[in-house]
């Protein structure tokens, strides 16, 4: 039979050894950082001639931050942050014609900046899958379609719109190996 003593000491360190890792976070919450519980995401600018892309874009940002991130969206007097995202162009080209000068492989390009930044207005890096630390955060994303075989703008801009907000969430997540601190610079957003 073992000593009760020696038992209880093992049982001791192995707790102690278990509470020296109180720092650590286990899940999604250590890719995002822990002192941002909420987001303001304002409406989408958008310097496009075509409607509505900016409030789509928005919505679907708003979607893949509750979605994806421990962040909560909320009003801008209440928010720990303000993600601003401005769309600074939209394009389209033709890849592919018939014979007859018919369209046959069209690509939608979007292009984007975003800003993440504080309650006080210093910028955030939240370092992602790009490390940045500039003022801005630029982002492109294209979307092809092929009218022949049904296929419409509307739809070729859905997919490029849903892979933004995807890549814009995905800036958020914060750099471990590099901290997540960035000196203080001017915010994209202005109200």
């Amino acid at each position: 039979m073992r000593n009760p003593q020696c038992l209880l000491l093992a049982a001791f360190c192995l707790l102690h050894l278990s509470g020296c890792a109180g720092g650590w976070q286990v899940g999604n919450r250590s890719l995002y950082r822990p002192d941002i519980a909420t987001v303001h995401v304002p409406v989408v600018q958008s310097d496009s001639y075509r409607r509505h892309l900016g409030e789509r874009l928005t919505e679907m940002i708003v979607k893949e931050v509750e979605l994806k991130t421990p962040y909560k969206v909320v009003d801008a007097d209440s928010a720990d942050s303000v993600l601003a995202v401005r769309i600074a162009s939209e394009s389209k080209r033709v890849l592919s014609e018939t014979r007859n000068d018919d369209v046959r492989d069209i690509e939608t390009d979007f292009f984007v900046q975003m800003s993440w930044a504080d309650r006080r207005g210093d910028l955030i890096s939240g370092g992602g899958r790009i490390p940045f630390a500039p003022l801005l955060v630029n982002i492109s994303q294209q979307a092809n379609f092929v009218p022949e075989g049904g296929q419409s703008l509307t739809t070729a801009q859905q997919e490029a719109l849903q892979r933004l907000a995807e890549q814009i969430v995905g800036q958020m997540e914060r750099d471990v190996l590099a901290g997540c601190q960035t000196p203080a610079a001017e915010p994209y957003y202005q109200e």
